[in-house]
């Protein structure tokens, strides 16, 4: 070990080097990639300060001139950045070097004039360090050595991508040192394809985890989670302690309930900034701060050498959470405690994470008041303030205070005050009882009281929700006095107490109005509500269907509906004697009776089809088909005859194949009709459509020209446009005769038609 660095652990109170230190410092591995697996608070720190030394170093004893970055140092969270530089600075003192920092949340232009003046050790977070990279502030040309300290939760943070680019940016003969507290597959992929021969080393046993904490399930009642933390503090009186918890609103929750039971708390999560948290932490360092609230930002590489109480508010999610959390205690051989805080809700959740983090918890309930009382008079009686000397001047005033009052009341005095210094600890419940629900209070008869009947009932919309605000007004009444209120058909009764009733009476006045149209009168007795009773039988207007004695056939032995099940009987008119009248006779046709007395009118006359046969040559004619032409004794409304020639000599063939024979006058379908539809128009008929010109007529549209048109046509006159409206349609074989314009300006004459606005007749449309 290079001289320098013994003396700064010497300095340091370091008589012996950890297991992970010893491992990493070997000789035989002073120039491999290592990958390094550690438990938390093994002193890795310091373990890879010493394991790059000879790599930066060489031969000699002290850094040369600060240039370009010797080695790199990753870590994920900004506070752990922080603390990898402080250790490293004392460890690195007297081999004169030169750290610098690149973490979010700092000035950037500081860190790049740092960099530009030169630095040995870079220590920073992944996303700042490739910013510099790329910005040009941060050569990697000459690194020696990268260490990724944590790099399971570098990796879980989402930082893989910054770490590859780092990696790829520094020189390939680079030594790699990846430090985490376990090795997922992740981890072991990413040494594989970054470094060169790495050398697994571990200093995990199989025995329990964390030997030096002491780990206590709490159990609470649910509405005593926060009292308990407060007892817990009081309890164990820890000079540092961390509470951590879930969410933001959380932290800030416990914050300012700690805060106002006179508790020295700081805040630590994602929200604050740099600066605050950086102050959080060397508060708690330097003692002004003894408890300290944070999220799982504080769970990683934490260092606080006081830390002695660890409180798990809120559950982590996983068993890594509880080990890195309560890793924040118990370092570097110190003793320390950590305390879940387990109502009986999350029990089961409880011992699964102990059992996966195979950790054996004592299952204790929160201290009490008494308990906690109990222990500051024994902390009391072993102050180190008793074997310490008197001054003179503290001589002089306790002759003084013997003076005024006896040795027992100045010691219960004493007690008082040094009391008066702590929170007073809470009442805590029995977490194995449940509260009950508090039972409903039997509500007392009321009485005795007189009944007064109002004058509006349900035919006038009366509803209690109205009557009563309005007998507490004008009435003058307490709502207490006011009993059943019972809304009738025309009226409405109301109990009142007869305390009360001589004040109502006088405040109704002679004619008993209570208000505009609502009238009060006293009954002699209370008044008997009957509901009519319900009319049995059908209601009136509708026949009664259900009450018909209908004969329900025997049913046949299972045996032989088995055997009979597929036979089924051919349609006969004897159906219903063969099912031994197992139907009654059929319902009458309701409807038709109805059209026939003339109360309905019908949509449409029925027609008497007469008996169909249902099949053989008699059988009634399907139903024709899409565009199936009507038979030669049918015409069209129009007067066409059904059939024509196919062609201009007028003999009829065959549509399909445009000749006569056997299927000559029928279409495709078979029948003889012209057919219908869109697409059903045969070569010699008359095309319809936009696309159904046939050889020989006249194009029609933009596109219908047809090149082998017969030269003797006439030429046709260029069809109107919509828009020219001087220009009407003119029907086939009338005389176009061309109209006159229509007058302009005030003389016009008037169109004919209805008048329109101003007694103007607008023209019509043609």
């Amino acid at each position: 070990m290079f001289q320098a660095l013994a003396d700064a652990l010497t300095e340091r109170g370091y008589d012996t080097l950890t297991a992970v230190q010893e491992a990493v410092t070997n000789p035989e591995l002073s120039e491999q990639d290592l990958l390094v697996s550690a438990q938390t608070g093994s002193g890795k720190t310091v373990g890879f300060g010493l394991a790059i030394a000879p790599t930066m170093l060489g031969d000699g004893e002290v850094m040369g001139q600060a240039g370009a970055p010797l080695a790199l140092i990753v870590a994920p969270t900004r506070e752990l950045a922080l603390q990898v530089k402080r250790e490293l600075g004392w460890l690195y003192a007297k081999a004169e070097a030169r750290l610098a920092t690149c973490i979010g949340g700092m000035d950037a232009r500081d860190e790049r004039r740092a960099l530009e003046r030169g630095a040995h050790i870079v220590v920073g977070t992944p996303g700042r360090l490739r910013d510099h990279i790329q910005r040009g502030s941060l050569d990697l040309g000459s690194v020696r050595a990268i260490v990724l300290d944590e790099a399971d939760e570098m990796l879980d943070l989402g930082f893989r991508e910054d770490l590859e680019f780092m990696l790829a940016e520094a020189p390939e003969d680079r030594r790699t040192l990846m430090f985490s507290a376990t090795v997922p597959p992740m981890i072991a992929k990413l040494a594989e394809q970054y470094q060169r021969d790495a050398v697994r080393v571990t200093t995990l046993t199989g025995g329990t985890q964390h030997a030096d904490i002491t780990y206590q399930a709490v159990r609470v009642a649910q509405q005593d989670a926060e009292n308990a933390i407060i007892n817990l503090l009081r309890f164990h009186d820890a000079q540092n302690a961390i509470v951590f918890a879930n969410t933001r609103a959380m932290v800030n929750r416990l914050t300012a309930r700690l805060t106002n039971r006179g508790f020295s708390v700081v805040a630590l999560s994602g929200e604050l900034s740099q600066n605050e948290r950086t102050h959080a932490l060397q508060a708690m360092r330097d003692g002004r701060a003894r408890v300290c609230v944070a999220t799982d930002v504080a769970a990683r590489g934490i260092d606080l050498p006081k830390l002695e109480l660890v409180i798990h508010a809120e559950l982590p999610s996983n068993s890594e959470g509880l080990l890195h959390r309560s890793g924040r205690t118990g370092r570097a051989g110190r003793k320390g405690i950590s305390a879940l805080i387990v109502p009986p809700k999350i029990a089961k959740k409880a011992e699964r994470l102990l059992k996966f983090a195979k950790i054996t918890a004592e299952w204790i309930t929160a201290p009490s008041a008494d308990d906690i009382l109990r222990k500051d008079e024994e902390r009391l009686l072993a102050d180190d303030v008793w074997t310490l000397e008197p001054t003179p001047e503290q001589q002089d005033f306790a002759a003084r205070l013997l003076e005024l009052h006896g040795p027992e009341k100045i010691a219960a005095a004493y007690l008082a005050l040094h009391r008066a210094r702590l929170s007073a600890p809470e009442d805590l419940g029995d977490p194995d009882v449940r509260p009950e629900r508090a039972e409903r209070a039997e509500r007392k008869a009321f009485g005795p009281s007189t009944w007064f009947a109002l004058s509006v009932g349900r035919d006038d919309r009366a509803e209690p929700r109205w009557l009563l605000p309005v007998l507490c007004r004008a009435g003058k009444l307490d709502k207490d006095a006011i009993g059943a209120i019972r809304v009738q058909q025309t009226e409405s009764y109301v109990e009142i107490a007869d305390a009360s009733v001589p004040g109502f009476l006088s405040a109704l006045g002679a004619n008993g109005e209570l208000d505009e149209g609502v009238t009060a009168r006293k009954l002699d007795a209370a008044p008997e509500f009957r509901s009519a009773p319900r009319p049995s039988g059908p209601r009136p207007g509708r026949p009664d269907r259900f009450k018909e004695d209908r004969p329900r056939a025997e049913r046949p032995e299972r045996s032989e509906r088995r055997d009979d099940s597929r036979a089924r009987p051919a349609p006969s008119e004897d159906r219903g004697e063969d099912r031994g009248q197992a139907r009654s006779a059929p319902k009458p046709d309701r409807m038709a009776e109805a059209i026939a007395d003339g109360a309905v009118k019908p949509h449409r006359k029925p027609r008497d089809r007469g008996a169909m046969p249902l099949s053989g040559d008699d059988a009634a004619p399907r139903k024709k088909p899409y565009g199936a032409p009507r038979d030669a004794a049918s015409a069209d409304r129009k007067g066409k005859p059904a059939n024509r020639p196919s062609d201009k000599s007028g003999a009829s063939g065959d549509k399909r194949f445009g000749k006569a024979g056997p299927g000559a006058g029928k279409s495709r379908d078979g029948f003889g009709d012209k057919p219908k539809g869109k697409f059903g128009a045969k070569p010699g008929d008359k095309p319809k459509g936009k696309f159904g010109a046939k050889p020989g007529d006249k194009p029609k549209g933009k596109f219908g020209a047809k090149p082998d048109a017969r030269a003797d046509a006439k030429p046709q006159a260029p069809r109107a446009k919509a828009s020219d409206t001087s220009k009407r349609f003119t029907p086939p074989g009338a005389t176009t005769t061309p109209r006159k314009p229509k007058p302009q300006g005030k003389g016009a004459a008037p169109a004919r038609g209805r008048k329109g606005p101003g007694g103007m007749e607008p023209p019509r449309r043609g």
